[in-house]
């Protein structure tokens, strides 16, 4: 609306200027690029994610189809865990060993948060691995189960199969669905305050142990 005599208001002048401005541009331009998305040959996939998982100070496990179920069982009970929710889809092998060692728990009915804070662990598998980062991703697929089973028990026990290792992030996202419930997993919870004071267990598990099946 302009006012009485012609003149603009400010707000018609401001939008007159930029279209002012806007009226010159040139064409628009698609400019290439040319990410990276794919790690070198030269790269071990595998032994990168487990270094860099172990600088986040989780525990790495390796294990061979064989001795999955010991190596699982070990995890678990290493640090004296008593009891362990399972989320649906998990394969029975994985706990073949440990069934005789801890109390495992079906999230079958979904449990409340207040009986997922009371169990000790979590065991799940994952979508996808990225070496990198040392960054694991799941989805609530198949063995992963609801986000809150990998947030609230004090340890995740989680177990990456190699083929599921890609080394960086452009080759990750093309395996996961952005409309799944991605949960992006680098080390134990853990956070700093203004002096720097490490605090873990604040957002998710105090204790992540990854199992590297080979």
């Amino acid at each position: 609306m302009t006012h009485p005599g012609g003149a603009l208001t400010a707000r018609e002048e401001i939008l007159a200027r930029i279209r002012e401005a806007a009226g010159d541009r040139p064409a628009l331009v698609v400019v290439p690029r040319a990410y990276r998305t794919a790690t070198s040959a030269e790269v071990d996939v595998v032994d990168r994610f487990a270094e860099r998982v172990a600088d986040y100070r989780a525990v790495v496990h390796q294990a061979t189809n064989a001795t999955l179920a010991s190596t699982v069982s070990g995890a678990l009970t290493a640090r004296g865990a008593r009891t362990v929710v399972l989320p649906a889809g998990l394969p029975a092998e994985w706990v073949a060993e440990a069934r005789s060692q801890v109390e495992l728990v079906l999230d079958d009915p979904p449990l409340t948060h207040a009986q997922l804070d009371a169990i000790d662990a979590v065991l799940t598998g994952c979508a996808v691995a990225i070496a990198e980062t040392g960054t694991i991703v799941l989805d609530a697929g198949a063995g992963q189960g609801r986000r809150a089973l990998s947030l609230l028990p004090d340890r995740h026990v989680c177990i990456v199969r190699a083929d599921q290792i890609v080394g960086d992030v452009p080759e990750a996202l093309p395996r996961l669905d952005p409309l799944r419930p991605l949960t992006w997993i680098s080390g134990p919870s853990a956070t700093s305050d203004i002096e720097l004071k490490r605090v873990e267990g604040v957002h998710g598990p105090r204790n992540l142990d990854v199992v590297i099946v080979t």
